[in-house]
């Protein structure tokens, strides 16, 4: 398995594809749609049944039940794109038995994995790690899940004496950049639920989620040459400037873990004249997340009010917490806990201080927790995998595919 695993994960990751978020289409590249036909050739090469990409880059494939029994239809489900934080990586830089020290990734810049800021590395020593070259990501999100996927059907296919329920997988475009299943038809997907592949460490496992919005910040200033400025500049930037230091500096991410939310100043650009601000609101708690939404429209309103209208806020709300639909549906969860236990591993319940493609997913009937997919450090040039975690991953979808 370790093997299989590791050829088609390095083959996954030769293929650039990014997500573009300033793109008009859907999918936001021709390069996902072009992944996404390798994807389907991937499916019918193993056998897979009713192998389908649709219009928008969607993959989809059966393998029918090879039981009488009345089992549910489970869904298995990752992401074919990869983060614009930085750009894809065409091969892994491979490390067998690691021996738990620092792994230098690129010595012209002094690039390193350090047990310093990354102490978790020591927990697998004696593995193999994929790491990056310090340019690039690795891709582990989401291409590790999805080599576990195809990896896990193309076994059970290969040994039919595994009893199974009908077993679905889908492949998904542009969830980095939000826009995951934006046009996903869960009605005709078919599934009693599923679960997204793309957790990060070994043993994890997420039914909890951020409500998620974003806010577009425009602010409009009056520049007048500097000479003459005196009771007539307005400084947009300096606006944007007072307009963050409003919001509470605790409620920064680099401030809070846990259940704790957020305001993220992702973007600002900006002149004299206008400017720009985006930001992202987060908060597990439905009430504290309509109360930081409110907070942020009270800030402009006052500074409105300060400056004479000249400052435009739209908030848009992205994600919700799937726990209040996967709840009712426990067992779902419960069945993951149990093959995650069944594969030797201990699971880590705890909530995702993010979103997946599964929170949304679940709003529309698809109950969908997050299951691990292996990786560390996603979205930047520290990203690393333990190819032994990605063998668990992919164990532990057997064990969901076979419980009775």
């Amino acid at each position: 398995m370790k093997d299989l695993l590791l050829k088609r994960f390095s083959k996954y990751i030769s293929y650039a594809t990014t997500s573009d978020e300033n793109s008009t289409s859907y999918p936001s590249t021709q390069a996902l749609m072009d992944f996404a036909d390798v994807m389907v050739e991937e499916l019918k090469s193993i056998g897979m049944q009713e192998v389908h990409k649709d219009e928008y880059g969607y993959v989809t494939a059966l393998l029918p039940a090879n039981t009488d029994s009345q089992e549910p239809t489970i869904g298995f489900i990752a992401h074919l794109d990869t983060a614009p934080d930085m750009p894809g990586i065409s091969t892994p830089i491979i490390i067998p038995n690691y021996d738990g020290k620092d792994i230098m990734l690129d010595a012209e810049t002094n690039t390193a994995l350090t047990l310093a800021d990354f102490p978790e590395m020591a927990d697998y020593k004696g593995q193999t790690m994929l790491v990056t070259d310090g340019k690039h990501l690795l891709g582990a999100d989401d291409k590790a899940g999805v080599a576990e996927i195809i990896c896990a059907m193309e076994y059970l296919i290969q040994h039919p004496e595994i009893k199974h329920g009908p077993l679905k997988v889908a492949f998904t475009p542009d969830e980095e950049i939000g826009q995951g299943v934006k046009y996903f038809d869960t009605a005709k997907f078919g599934c009693d639920f599923a679960y997204t592949m793309d957790g990060g460490a070994i043993g994890e496992l997420e039914y909890e989620n951020f409500n998620a919005a974003g806010a577009t910040i425009r602010i409009q200033g009056r520049n007048i040459h500097p000479g003459y400025a005196k009771n007539k500049m307005v400084n947009a930037q300096l606006i944007a400037m007072e307009l963050n230091a409003m919001l509470p500096e605790a409620e920064r991410p680099q401030h809070t873990q846990d259940y704790e939310g957020f305001f993220l100043l992702t973007r600002i650009d900006g002149t004299v004249e206008e400017c720009k601000m985006s930001y992202i609101i987060r908060d597990h708690d439905r009430t504290k997340f309509e109360e930081k939404k409110k907070l942020m429209q009270q800030i402009v309103d006052f500074l409105n009010q300060k400056y004479g209208q000249r400052i435009s806020c739209e908030i848009k709300d992205q994600y919700y917490n799937m726990r209040e639909k996967v709840e009712p549906v426990f067992y779902v969860v419960e069945r993951a806990i149990k093959a995650i236990t069944d594969a030797g591993v201990k699971p880590l319940v705890q909530p995702i201080r993010g979103g997946t493609d599964g929170a949304n997913l679940s709003f529309r009937n698809l109950p969908c927790p997050n299951i691990f997919a292996g990786g560390h450090n996603f979205h930047g040039k520290y990203e690393y995998v333990p190819l032994e975690s990605m063998v668990k991953a992919t164990e532990v979808i057997l064990n969901i595919a076979k419980l009775q």
